[in-house]
């Protein structure tokens, strides 16, 4: 398992950055630079990644490249190219992004999402984006999302076949795709089934937790690791069955506390 934090926790070096990461026993780095970021101080934090034998798990994007305002969505695949070339250039498993939304907020859901046409702009974004920088060291991927294309494993699985490029491939965040009851009390045989069909395409994980409240009419509230009702064990086994050296991303959190508490949470689902 090669564990890591959305968070570069709180530093003020490259050295001190790899030193905090090794110290919590962690193997995988989400890249906090970008690509407006200068050219000598990434290569100076690659570098001291490297040397410490740390995976560079992923590189994000979050920006919606299918937004209304068509001077927004250009600026935002600009970026996304330029963040899948630092993906390229620092050997990164994945570039990821999210397939984009149709409406005021960036990654918020709306109706629109789910049109022909929003599913068409998004191929061939992810088309555009992917032909621009031409990857061979790492892979354009989409992450999972609750309210927007691919909401199901069987939709990725179309959403690959539609864009039809060799690097394009899959990030996993299961707890996005838990919006049902059946798949949060049964959460072990979707994991199952998201693996059977995607695994052998997947890059990159997220970890986290979903906890379903009781009230109505149903109501799915994202949390820390070990507070929700996803058997986080069984995800860890599952991808590891498929890539042995498969990133596992902790997000989300609000704190270097928190991030640090939730990596040791994760680890000690071994020792119980």
């Amino acid at each position: 398992m090669k564990l890591g934090t959305s968070s570069p926790l709180s530093h003020n070096t490259p050295e001190e950055w790899v030193e905090k990461q090794k110290s919590l026993g962690l193997e995988a780095i989400n890249f906090h630079l970008t690509c407006n970021d200068d050219d000598k101080l990434i290569d100076e934090y690659v570098k001291c990644a490297k040397d410490a034998g740390l995976i560079m798990a992923e590189v994000g994007i979050w920006k919606n490249t299918l937004s209304l305002d068509e001077e927004e969505r250009k600026k935002a695949v600009r970026y996304a190219i330029g963040q899948l070339e630092l993906a390229d250039r620092i050997g990164a498993r994945c570039c990821v992004n999210i397939l984009g939304a149709r409406g005021p907020r960036w990654d918020g859901a709306f109706k629109e999402n789910y049109t022909g046409d929003t599913y068409r702009m998004g191929v061939q974004t992810i088309r555009e984006i992917i032909d621009a920088v031409n990857p061979k060291n790492t892979y354009f991927t989409i992450e999972p999302m609750p309210w927007m294309i691919p909401d199901g494993p069987d939709e990725y699985l179309r959403l690959l076949e539609a864009v039809d490029r060799d690097r394009f491939a899959v990030h996993m965040d299961v707890f996005n795709w838990m919006t049902s009851p059946r798949r949060y009390f049964f959460n072990e045989e979707f994991i199952d089934e998201c693996f059977s069909k995607l695994g052998s395409q997947i890059k990159s994980c997220h970890l986290k937790d979903v906890k379903m409240e009781e009230d109505y009419t149903i109501f799915f509230r994202e949390t820390y690791p070990g507070n929700g009702g996803v058997n986080i064990k069984h995800l860890i086994e599952t991808a590891l069955s498929y890539d042995a050296d498969m990133t596992f991303i902790v997000e989300h959190l609000n704190t270097d506390e928190e991030y640090i508490r939730s990596v040791k949470y994760v680890r000690g689902l071994w020792q119980r």
